[in-house]
């Protein structure tokens, strides 16, 4: 290339100092939104096995229900997070949970093994669901785009409100085994 080919001057210009600057900025901010939202999935697929494991695990035909419902939202939320990150360029998160997920999954199977009874089972979910609802409030601390934060906030409220649903069917003692 030649200093009087237009390539040349758009070459230059592409490749500035600022230029460098700005990707750089916008790369480090996408990498923090990358990280964020990847640490929501990672809660949502946690759920997601959890809640279906659950639903058919418990006894009660509405708990069935609602926990299977929570599972489909959960891939729902998934499912819209990976477009936001798509959206920012970036490429789908691998099919993998955390170790605290297979950890509450384990032990809502060993509870329904030992025959604990849904009480039992709705304090493991209340436990599940208190992390992902964590996730969410660490992710919605951070700075980030204003479409992302809306998606968030909007997940977040049905988290929390499912989170306060499963606390209060273990609080409201219907589901505690026979003395």
């Amino acid at each position: 290339m030649q200093p009087s080919d237009p390539a040349y001057t758009t070459s230059l210009k592409l490749n500035s100092p600022r230029r460098r600057m700005a990707n750089s900025s916008t790369t480090l901010r996408n990498v923090n939104v990358e990280d964020t939202l990847r640490s929501v999935i990672v809660s949502l697929i946690d759920d997601q096995r959890f809640f279906q494991k659950l639903g058919e695990t418990v006894k009660d035909d509405l708990l069935k229900k609602y926990f299977l419902a929570v599972s489909l939202k959960c891939a729902q939320f998934r499912g819209d997070l990976e477009t936001a990150l798509h959206q920012e360029g970036m490429h789908d998160i691998v099919e993998a949970g955390s170790v605290s997920g297979v950890i509450y999954h384990m032990w809502a199977e060993l509870q329904a093994k030992l025959h604990e009874g849904d009480h039992a089972l709705l304090v493991t979910a209340e436990q599940a669901g208190g992390d992902t609802a964590r996730a969410y409030r660490d992710a919605l601390d951070k700075e980030l785009p204003l479409p992302v934060r809306q998606l968030l906030s909007s997940q977040a409220a049905y988290i929390e409100g499912s989170h306060d649903y499963v606390k209060a069917a273990r609080d409201s003692g219907a589901h505690l085994p026979p003395k």
